[in-house]
């Protein structure tokens, strides 16, 4: 299994709409299905969307990012897309996120105005600005300065705690042998 990272920059081809629990609705309905889909494939990494433009960093197996990047690729709501960085990795850098969002927040301004940029425009970006970008998400979550509405409802409370379906077979095989085993012991005695 090679592993591998991306990210890009793209624009936004919707018109940003008033914020519904601290996102952009359209935003907040791209992080629920990338939320759903990259847990299924097992990507981790993050989002930040800022003056009409994307920011995604992307890790995991290399096959899932490719395709995934190539769903983003399709999508209607991204256009000008570029690619920042595309390469192996070694070993996942990212927590267990299927898709960190990182609200408008006073990092992200420091950041601009560390590098002097006017706006939130991360098709321009150097490598090392790229890198501390994806830092700044990464960091994101020990700060608390993330938006995760999901992250504490009843179904991504229990999806996050759902077994394999092999490991939960197993286990159900291994409660039955108990079972039968203390049923026969019980009958021998």
């Amino acid at each position: 299994m090679a592993l591998m990272r991306l990210a890009y920059a793209s624009e936004a081809t919707f018109e940003a709409q008033p914020l519904e629990k601290g996102v952009e609705p359209h935003v907040a309905r791209i992080l629920m299905v990338s939320r759903r889909n990259n847990g299924r494939a097992g990507l981790v990494g993050g989002l930040y969307y800022g003056d009409n433009r994307f920011f995604q960093y992307l890790e995991g197996e290399e096959e899932f990012v490719r395709e995934t990047f190539e769903r983003i690729r399709q999508d209607s709501r991204h256009r000008n897309i570029r690619m920042l960085i595309e390469e192996p990795l070694d070993v996942p850098t990212f927590s267990n996120w299927s898709m960190k969002y990182v609200p408008l927040s006073s990092d992200v301004q420091a950041f601009l105005d560390k590098h002097q940029l006017p706006d939130f425009n991360p098709a321009a970006f150097s490598s090392h600005q790229c890198e501390e970008m994806i830092d700044l998400i990464r960091r994101s979550s020990e700060d608390q300065k993330l938006v995760n509405h999901d992250e504490d409802s009843p179904a991504r409370v229990q999806h996050s705690q759902t077994l394999s379906p092999g490991v939960r077979y197993g286990l159900l095989a291994a409660g039955v042998m108990i079972i039968v085993a203390v049923v026969a012991g019980a009958v021998l005695f």
